[in-house]
């Protein structure tokens, strides 16, 4: 007895995508607590497995092997950790003083608007009443610290990162027989795509980051900023968040430069982190980051908000290295090319369709 397949209407079809669609990203939303260390540990286990698989090729036992990688990484964070908690805990000795000289600049900020725009002080105050109510620094502030040092961090995390390279010959096996005989030569070469994809693009980025770490310092050290260094690290690590980590890396150090120097400080930061920017964006990324990520700038900063709205700056990070992933898979399958084509930074020479319009036929006049 034969099956006959069943054909939708093209709504209908339209209607399944977009409920689909609806239905992943509010599984996402309402799983970040327990999605967003899985995800975190999954991108780890594939930066560690060549540290890993080294090791076991050594003659190591493979939980020594993960052990050792996990030790290795830990200790890099805890160095990099007690650097910045050192400079935080400076930077909190003369928080008065930078809060009185951030008034003074309110002040005088406020005062140029009411008399350049004629707006009455009284307004002019309700308006930063406003816009202090809408953004609470110190809530921001606690919510990063208590998402930086919660458990997940400390415990669970090491160890979805042990699991996921200790059981990695049980999921590959898992999804090689998802497929049939035929299909799984493609899998494994998208798998391989993946994996070698993702750790280049985090090695990639980790020297991108450090090589803008020492610029952004060198920088504010030759302008004279206060906490040049700190401010220096910040900016690297925030610009590991695409277009919009160094425009918010350039607001911050600014404010710092007008509120513990001079006015023209701030022009000098300002200048010189465009240049910074302008290096890394056209000499860095280009040929450390960009050349394994080939991603377009719209999908690129389109992901990173989603990955901000669905899982705050977490997901910002991850949605790059994620993106990339799917686009992989959508080059492998035929039916998915378009998909990948969207996701890409290569116009096609001349495309298919065009939107002249038809040129109207005149009818004849005898």
């Amino acid at each position: 007895m034969e099956h006959s397949s069943v054909k939708l209407p093209v709504y209908a079809k339209l209607a399944q995508i977009i409920l689909g669609i609806i239905g992943f990203f509010y599984i996402l939303y309402i799983g970040k607590d327990i999605l967003i260390p899985a995800a975190l540990a999954l991108v780890i286990a594939i930066l560690l497995n060549p540290v890993v698989e080294f090791l076991v090729r050594k003659g190591l036992n493979r939980i020594l092997s993960i052990a050792l990688a996990l030790l290795l990484i830990t200790a890099i964070s805890a160095i990099v950790g007690y650097f910045i908690g050192s400079q935080i805990a400076k930077f909190s000795d003369s928080l008065p003083e930078f809060k009185k000289n951030l008034t003074t600049l309110e002040g005088n900020i406020s005062q140029w608007i009411s008399e350049t725009f004629h707006i009455s002080e009284k307004k002019m105050q309700a308006y930063i009443a406003d816009a202090k109510k809408g953004v609470d620094g110190s809530a921001i502030l606690g919510k990063t610290i208590g998402a930086l040092s919660g458990l997940f961090v400390l415990f669970i995390l090491p160890v979805y990162t042990f699991l996921i390279l200790f059981y990695k010959s049980l999921f590959m096996e898992f999804i090689a027989q998802l497929f049939k005989n035929g299909e799984k030569d493609v899998v494994a070469e998208v798998l391989a795509e993946t994996k070698g994809l993702v750790q280049s693009y985090l090695v990639g980025l980790s020297v991108e980051a450090v090589i803008v770490a020492v610029l952004n310092s060198m920088v504010l050290l030759i302008i004279g900023v206060e906490y040049a260094i700190l401010l220096g690290l910040i900016g690297a690590l925030l610009n590991l968040i695409p277009y919009i980590g160094g425009v918010v890396a350039i607001a911050l150090s600014v404010l710092m430069a007008v509120a513990t120097g001079e006015p023209s400080d701030a022009l000098w930061v300002l200048v010189g982190y465009l240049l910074v920017q302008f290096v890394d964006n056209n000499f860095l990324v280009p040929r450390i980051v960009a050349s394994k990520v080939k991603l377009n700038a719209f999908i690129s900063i389109l992901v990173v908000l989603m990955g901000g709205a669905l899982w705050g700056v977490t997901g910002m990070f991850l949605s790059i290295p994620f993106t990339a992933i799917l686009k992989v898979i959508f080059d492998r399958v035929e039916a998915l090319k378009p998909f990948g084509l969207l996701l890409g930074d290569e116009q096609p020479d001349k495309p298919t369709i065009t939107l002249k319009p038809k040129a109207k036929s005149r009818a004849k006049t005898k």
